[in-house]
C-alpha cells in the first residue's frame, strides 16, 4: 500500500537517524526478500557498510552505501520499517544494527516486499529507468510528457496512472484523489483526454501527493511511521473509501467501481462518466458498480 507520500514520510523520518551510520550487523530472515540473491550474500555486503544517503524514487526507498552500492527497498503492500522499537513486531523479515547500538527492523506480513542490491550508480539508473516513468515534482513531469505517453491508448485513465512506467509513485489512493480533484472519471480512455484536462490532472496529481506528504501518509491497513505511529491522510480523503457517502463538493452519492481490478471511488456528478458510442461499447466503459 505505501505510495509516494508514505515512502517519502519514512525517508524523512529515518534519514537523520541512519545517514552517516555504519551497519555493524545485518540479518535477512526471508529468502524471498532478496531474490535472486541469497539473503546471506546481501547480509555480508551490508555488514560494515556506511549509509551515505537515504533517497527515494517513486515507491523505492534507496539506501546509498559506501563502495558505490545501492539497496533499493520496495515495501509493496504490507512492508514497514521500525526504528529501534521496544518490542519486535510480528513478521519481522530483516534486522539491521547500527554503530550506535540502535536497530532497524523490517516487517512484512504478506512477504511481497523486495530488496535489490545494485553495485554502481549506473546500474541503479538503468534499473529504475526500466521500471519508472516521470516523477511528480520534477521538471520531467509535464503535461506534454503525459499526453505523449497516453497518445492512442484506450485503457482507463486510472490504469494509466497506476502504471509505474507512466507516473512514478502513484497508487490506488492517490489516483482516486487526483482524478476527483481534476474532475475526470476514472473510466475515461487515457488517449482521449483533452489538453486542458491533462493540465488539470497533472496539477491534481501533485496536489494530492502534497496533501498526503503534509499528513505524513495514509494508514488504512499496515502503513506506520518508523515509531509505529499512524499517518493521518485517511482522515482527509475527498473521495477514496467514501463509497455511499455524500460527495464533499456536490452532495451526490459517491460510488464504488472496479477499474482494472482495483476498488475505485467516484462522484459521477463531479466526474462525468464517458459516453458510450452508438452501436458499440468500448472497453473503458466496463467498470462495475459495487454497493458501498
Amino acid at each position: 500500500m505505501p505510495e509516494l507520500p508514505e515512502v517519502e514520510t519514512i525517508r524523512r523520518q529515518l534519514a537523520p537517524h541512519v545517514r552517516g551510520r555504519i551497519i555493524t550487523a545485518a540479518e535477512l530472515l526471508d529468502p524471498r526478500l532478496t531474490r535472486p540473491l541469497a539473503p546471506h550474500v546481501v547480509a555480508q555486503e551490508l555488514a560494515g557498510a556506511r549509509i551515505e544517503q537515504l533517497e527515494r524514487a517513486g515507491k523505492y526507498l534507496i539506501w546509498v552505501l559506501s563502495g558505490d552500492r545501492h539497496l533499493l527497498l520496495h515495501l509493496r503492500m504490507t512492508g514497514m520499517l521500525l526504528f529501534d522499537p521496544v518490542a519486535e513486531p510480528p513478521h519481522t523479515r530483516a534486522r539491521l544494527t547500527l554503530d550506535t547500538g540502535q536497530r532497524l527492523l523490517y516487517a512484512d506480513a504478506r512477504r511481497f516486499g523486495t530488496a535489490v542490491l545494485l553495485h554502481s550508480a549506473r546500474e541503479r539508473t538503468r534499473y529504475l529507468a526500466e521500471r519508472l516513468g516521470a516523477e511528480p515534482f520534477t521538471p520531467a513531469f509535464t503535461t506534454a510528457y503525459l499526453r505523449a505517453r497516453a497518445r492512442g491508448r484506450t485503457a482507463p485513465i486510472k490504469a494509466f496512472l497506476l502504471d509505474q512506467r507512466n507516473v512514478a509513485g502513484i497508487g490506488n489512493i492517490y489516483a482516486d484523489e487526483a482524478l476527483f480533484r481534476a474532475g475526470i472519471h476514472p473510466l475515461r480512455a487515457a488517449g482521449r483526454l483533452k489538453p486542458g484536462e491533462w493540465e488539470r490532472l497533472r496539477a491534481a496529481v501533485e496536489e494530492a501527493l502534497r496533501a498526503g506528504i503534509d499528513a505524513k501518509g495514509a494508514s488504512i491497513d499496515d502503513f506506520r511511521h518508523i515509531d509505529g505511529a499512524r499517518g493521518s491522510f485517511q482522515e482527509r480523503f475527498l473521495i477514496h473509501l467514501r463509497g455511499g457517502e455524500a460527495c464533499v463538493r456536490c452532495g451526490g452519492e459517491v460510488r464504488k467501481l472496479i477499474v482494472g481490478g482495483r476498488g475505485t471511488y467516484v462522484c459521477e456528478r463531479c466526474q462525468p462518466r464517458p459516453r458510450v458510442r452508438a452501436g458499440r461499447r468500448s472497453a473503458p466503459q466496463r467498470g462495475r458498480a459495487l454497493t458501498a
